[in-house]
């Protein structure tokens, strides 16, 4: 007991007394005690095998917070696919060179299933993007990043390819190519402020495809500036549209999780690399 109470910094009275309330805990003795001193019985011997097991556990658990308080961990990430074609790439890789314990988790997902996956705790944060006539209505942190303009692509010998911007209304008689359901819808929008239905021959979601459609049938389609920045054909022209303000980028997550370390590195990340892909907001 006089040892024990020296290694822990304790008075040997309250060792003796915590032994003997854990005893009255599990009801039986734990020690046969003699003169010289004590020595653990069959039912101490059990016990301790469980103690050095939640020693052990809690040890362990203290090395995991101790981790992820340092700023460790992995974050999951829901992000659009334009988004995912260079911009999540170069967060991966700012944070790799910054933080290289925390580990992004990515999920390629549209807005609206972003936005369902926070909710259903699958993923930390969304990356998302809204139109001013198409805005989600959430109650969750946003971290506004910038606006991404659209760009009307055209033919390379389309009339209006030589143009530096484009109305469009001038491009009411075109066949269409578009692109994913919120996209669709804000082209649609713009059509009719500008006084027709456009006439949608083709339908993809990726921005390639979309292009080789324009090269390869005529037809013309909308885009968003993130694709272009990745990749635009030789044979395809892209000109900003006229009144258009493009479409709002924003980190949307749980209030209050940007204060777990790992978090709030990743968005501190994406807001500095988004910096030099879109509009300041």
């Amino acid at each position: 007991m006089s040892a024990a109470a020296r290694e822990l910094g304790w008075t040997q009275p309250a060792v003796s007394q915590h032994l003997k309330s854990l005893e009255e805990e599990v009801g039986t003795p734990l020690f046969v005690r003699y003169a010289s001193g004590v020595v653990m019985n069959e039912a101490g011997e059990r016990l301790l095998r469980y103690a050095d097991s939640i020693a052990s556990s809690l040890q362990s658990a203290e090395s995991d917070l101790d981790e992820l308080v340092s700023g460790a961990g992995t974050v999951r990430l829901a992000a659009f696919p334009s988004a995912m074609a260079d911009l999540v790439p170069a967060v991966i890789g700012v944070i790799a060179e910054q933080s290289p314990a925390i580990r992004v988790k990515v999920t390629e997902l549209e807005p609206p299933e972003a936005l369902a996956a926070i909710a259903a705790s699958d993923v930390d944060l969304a990356l998302v993007f809204e139109y001013q006539d198409n805005k989600d209505d959430v109650s969750l942190a946003t971290v506004d990043l910038g606006t991404d303009p659209s760009f009307v692509i055209l033919p390379l010998e389309h009339p209006l390819a030589g143009r530096r911007s484009v109305p469009l209304d001038a491009l009411s008689d075109e066949q269409w190519v578009a692109g994913c359901p919120r996209c669709r819808a804000h082209l649609e929008s713009l059509a009719r402020d500008a006084g027709f239905v456009p006439s949608v021959q083709h339908e993809t979601d990726d921005f390639h495809a979309a292009q080789a459609l324009v090269a390869r049938t005529g037809a013309v389609t909308l885009l968003p500036g993130l694709g272009l920045k990745v990749h635009q054909r030789q044979d395809v022209v892209s000109l900003p549209v006229d009144g258009d303000r493009g479409r709002m980028l924003m980190l949307r997550h749980r209030a209050g999780a940007e204060r777990v370390p790992a978090v709030g590195h990743v968005v501190n990340a994406v807001r500095e690399v988004a910096s030099s892909y879109v509009t300041a907001p």
